[in-house]
Formats: structure tokens, sequence, C-alpha cells
């Protein structure tokens, strides 16, 4: 079945109408009212969205490189484009015919390829599809694709983000990429405990599991936790002198990151032509992994 196609204006990822549908679904009794209820996976064909052309303000984007730690340019941070196709992937998740509801959806892994720097002031065309799922060890998993194209229409940015929906799982199934490891290297962050605030105010992803303690434990968690998206983008901050301008990067997202608390970044560069490295972030007690992932040239 081909996925169905639509263009859409977008309101604001974080406004108030995108969090009311993305909470419905998960309300027993509520999840059952006609324009609420969740298609079944089964006869999912996919689906595809694409926003009008989008400049790039270099506010926002100054506002998205403070909160994540990469240097002010005319050029936006490698993770930036994530930014003007979030409100696709909500768009998609919010919709009724996409068969799982947005809360209680696991970002598990991501992997970006930028094939040139993206300068502020550019207009860009983004769209945004996913096809059906695929079988995981514990439920199933939606790849969401993501394409920048500029003004030329030239692909200059491309993403796929992997979001696992827990249920009967197929224990034959991959559980995600194999990434090499990468030791802590003496780096210790300190994060503040309004960083998911702080994340959110630029990202639109106001996701109530990353905002307070009480929203939080409301959903699982002992207290908020970082986004995953922020997590990335810090450590490719760090890494930022070492990427050629064509580079992919991979990740794998593991343990959550409570806020306020500390991560210990870790780096390496892998013995590969493409002059790769290897990065982590991990709790400092104990060494339990938060994400795992490696830089590549293109």
């Amino acid at each position: 079945m081909a996925p169905t196609t639509e263009s859409t204006q977008v309101e604001p990822a974080g406004g108030l109408g995108t969090l009311v549908k993305a909470a419905l679904p998960s309300i027993p009794g509520v999840n059952a009212l006609p324009g609420v209820k969740k298609s079944p996976v089964e006869g999912f064909g996919g689906l595809a969205l694409h926003r009008p052309p989008v400049r790039v303000e270099r506010e926002h984007v100054a506002a998205y490189a403070a909160v994540c730690g990469f240097p002010s340019k005319d050029t936006v941070p490698f993770t930036y484009p994530h930014m003007l196709a979030f409100g696709l992937h909500m768009g998609i998740m919010t919709d009724t015919t996409f068969p799982a509801p947005a809360i209680g959806t696991v970002h598990v892994a991501n992997s970006i390829t930028g094939h040139r720097p993206i300068g502020v002031g550019e207009t860009l065309s983004v769209s945004a599809s996913v096809a059906p799922p695929s079988g995981h060890p514990k439920g199933l998993v939606y790849d969401f694709a993501t394409q920048v194209h500029d003004a030329d229409d030239t692909l200059v940015w491309e993403s796929t983000s992997t979001y696992l929906r827990f249920g009967k799982g197929d224990k034959s199934a991959s559980s995600g990429p194999d990434l090499p490891t990468a030791d802590p290297t003496g780096q210790l962050w300190s994060l503040p405990g309004d960083l998911g605030r702080r994340y959110a105010a630029v990202s639109g992803d106001h996701n109530p599991i990353h905002l307070y303690p009480l929203t939080a434990k409301a959903l699982g968690f002992p207290r908020q936790i970082a986004h995953g998206m922020w997590s990335l983008a810090r450590c490719v901050a760090a890494l930022e002198s070492w990427l050629p301008d064509a580079a992919r990067v991979d990740v794998a997202f593991k343990k959550p990151i409570l806020l306020p608390g500390r991560v210990a970044f870790g780096s390496r560069p892998l013995d590969d032509a493409a002059g790769s490295y290897a990065f982590s972030l991990t709790r400092p007690k104990d060494g339990a992994p938060h994400l795992v992932g490696r830089t590549t040239a293109v």
C-alpha cells in the first residue's frame, strides 16, 4: 500500500492543539472516541507530510546553538534541521491513521547525514515520511525519514528517526544499530533541572517527561529527563571541529538522563579511512550508557 501524502502548514510543534492530539489517544475511554481512536497497525501503508518552504532564521538558530553548546556561526549546527521537521513528525504521530499514540512511543535511534553546510537565511523545503513498522525484540519500530532540499531542489540534509512502540516483540528481529563504544575521556557535564524546558522552548518538543518532576512521574519517571535529540546535539557540538562538511552521525539512545544530573562524555578516533569517531554519554557513578554514537565522513 502506497503512503498517503499530504501538504500541511503545520502549526507550531508545541502548540496546544498538537499536545492535546498527542495526549488523547493515551487516555482510556477517550482513546475509543471518533477522531481520537487510532487505526490498527494492520493495513497501515505509511504516511508522508511536507511543509511549505521555510527560511532559516538567525534568531532561532542562535537560541538552539546556545542551548546545545554550538558556537555562533553563519551556518546552522549539524543537528539543527531536525527543528524544521519536528512539527511534521508530530503531525504524523497525531494523525489517526498512524497506529501508535505519540505519548509512550520512545525515540531509540537516529541517523543524520549532512551533505553540505546549510547557511543561515537559506530557504529550505522539508518533508517527512514513515513506512509500515518493522519488528523489534520489544515491540514494533517506526522509521521516520526526513529530507531537506535547498532552493535548487538539491538534497542537503536527511535523517532517519527510529521510534519504538512497546508490545509483543520478535526475538529474532534486530534490536538496533551496532555501534562502537567510547570510554569517558574526563569531560563531565552538569545538566540543570530546567534543561528540558529550555530545549522545549527552542524545539517545540513539550513532552511532559522532559519538563517537571510531577509531569514526568505521571508517566513513570522518577523526575524529568533530557531530550534524546538534545543529548545527541550536545555530543555533536563537542565533536564539531572534527566533522567534515559532509558527514553522517549515527546514535542509539540507551538509558534516560535524569535532570538535574551529570553525564560523562567520551570519544575516540576509529581506525578507518573515513576519519570516524566513536562517542558516548555515560552515568559517572557506574558507567551505564545513556547513548553511543559514531561519526563518519560522507
